[in-house]
């Protein structure tokens, strides 16, 4: 007996061979688009970097500034912050009390020690002093007459004519009354110096500074405010700090002799005055970690004023024979400090380099350089480690516009506005061929009623009027 193959079974096979037909033909053609699209991708970055690179030419040398390092001395300063401080501050008081009757100072005047600032009335002093001078001239009579007493006296105990008591006696009286003639000498000085202070005078050279009691007022010792504040200028003290770390080095600096100090002016880099190192704290400030130290300087010009911020440098010591370069010739990078040295053939090359210090212009190398050598100051943007250069002067460095240039219209910009002027009869910006600005229509091709008197209508299309045309009355 014959057995026919199963239909349904036959179908099913033929349906998986489709299914699995029509996956490959989706994968296929999904590949295909994948790839087309990353073809695309790539060809529009070669596009990019082609056109980015369109005025690139790295066959060309990069155009760079050049120095050579240079030998010499090099001082070693160290940099603080301080205060301007007079040496001397002095408030003028008056030693008795009265009546001002005379100032003798301009405020703000420079006054020299001796001289009379003010007077105070002295009729008082002037009697006391004059009665203590009337009472020794009363006592030097007396010890006179008590001297001719004695010599009798002794004249007369000599003779037997009279007792030795009454001479002894005597020459006790006239013992006593010299140490009274003492003692009234003593009152005439004491007056003298009392009558002294009614004259009021300088006991510093200095400025003065603002008067603090008119003429006229009664002025005592015990007021506290006193007559005017003398400040000595010159010389003049600046009080400075420095970080606690650098007193080893200020100490040993300090032992080997004067250390000279100088003081920035209000820009930081002009020196305005030169002085020396006068005395170093004996301890160091918790709060801050930083060590006080004081300066002297002459103050020629009077540049520096008490209360006065300033900026201070310390010079502890100079690198003899030390190689510096420019500041800008040393680059860093992720392993260090470096230059680029140009060698033979123009070509530079990164040396690493050890600076010891350095500031603002120059900065002192330790290892990595010789005075041979040339050094690329100028020019880093397109500089790379073996790149061929192209040594320019210093004159050729740009420099930055100060203002904004003018911007003018490219030649695309003029065409366009040319044709838009031909086809519309205005420019771009609304104003017409003769001078005038145009209205726009406002609503349904009405124009509008808020423009002068006069103004002509929009032109119509397929009417008769020209642009120039009037409105009828």
């Amino acid at each position: 007996m014959l057995f026919k193959p199963d239909e349904k079974g036959a179908g099913a096979v033929k349906r998986a061979r489709a299914s699995v037909a029509r996956r490959l033909v989706s994968i296929t053609i999904t590949l295909l688009i994948l790839g087309g699209l990353g073809y695309i991708g790539w060809m529009a970055m070669q596009q990019k970097q082609q056109q980015g690179n369109r005025f690139a030419r790295p066959d060309l040398p990069v155009p760079v500034l050049a120095a050579s390092p240079v030998i010499k001395d090099v001082p070693v300063y160290l940099d603080g912050v301080g205060a301007v401080r007079a040496l001397n501050t002095v408030t003028v008081r008056s030693q008795v009390d009265g009546k001002l009757i005379a100032v003798n100072f301009v405020e703000g005047q420079d006054v020299k020690q001796g001289d009379v600032l003010a007077e105070i009335d002295p009729a008082i002093y002037q009697a006391q002093y004059d009665q203590a001078v009337a009472k020794k001239a009363q006592d030097e009579a007396q010890l006179a007459n008590q001297k001719l007493d004695l010599a009798r006296y002794e004249q007369l105990a000599a003779s037997s004519a009279g007792s030795k008591q009454q001479a002894d006696t005597q020459r006790a009286v006239v013992a006593q009354q010299q140490a009274l003639i003492k003692a009234d000498q003593a009152a005439i000085d004491n007056a003298a110096a009392t009558l002294s202070y009614t004259k009021i005078v300088a006991p510093i050279s200095g400025r003065a500074g603002l008067r603090q009691v008119d003429q006229g007022n009664i002025i005592r010792a015990s007021d506290a405010t006193g007559l005017v504040v003398i400040t000595q200028l010159q010389p003049i003290a600046v009080q400075f700090s420095l970080p606690q770390q650098q007193i080893m080095r200020v100490n040993a600096a300090a032992a080997k002799g004067q250390l000279a100090v100088d003081v920035f002016g209000n820009d930081g880099v002009t020196v305005i005055d030169t002085g020396t190192l006068r005395g170093i704290d004996n301890q160091v400030d918790q709060t801050t970690g930083t060590l006080k130290l004081k300066a002297e300087f002459p103050n020629a010009r009077f540049q520096l004023w008490p209360g006065q911020f300033v900026n201070v440098r310390l010079k502890v010591e100079t690198l003899p024979q030390a190689i510096t370069v420019p500041t800008s010739a040393v680059q860093r990078g992720p392993a260090g400090t470096f230059s680029y040295v140009i060698g033979e053939g123009d070509v530079a090359s990164a040396h690493p380099v050890t600076v010891v210090q350095q500031n603002e212009s120059e900065a002192v190398i330790a290892s990595g350089l010789s005075p041979s050598d040339r050094v690329v100051t100028t020019g880093f943007a397109n500089l790379a480690d073996g790149v061929k250069v192209v040594i320019g002067r210093a004159e050729q460095t740009p420099q930055a516009d100060l203002a904004p240039r003018k911007r003018g219209r490219s030649p695309q910009t003029k065409d366009q506005t040319k044709d838009q002027t031909k086809e519309g009869g205005a420019a771009p910006d609304g104003t017409a061929k003769d001078g005038e600005h145009r209205r726009r229509p406002q609503g349904d091709g009405q124009s509008g009623q808020a423009g002068s008197a006069g103004a002509p209508p929009p032109p119509q299309a397929g009417g008769e009027q020209g642009r120039g045309a009037r409105p009828q009355p």
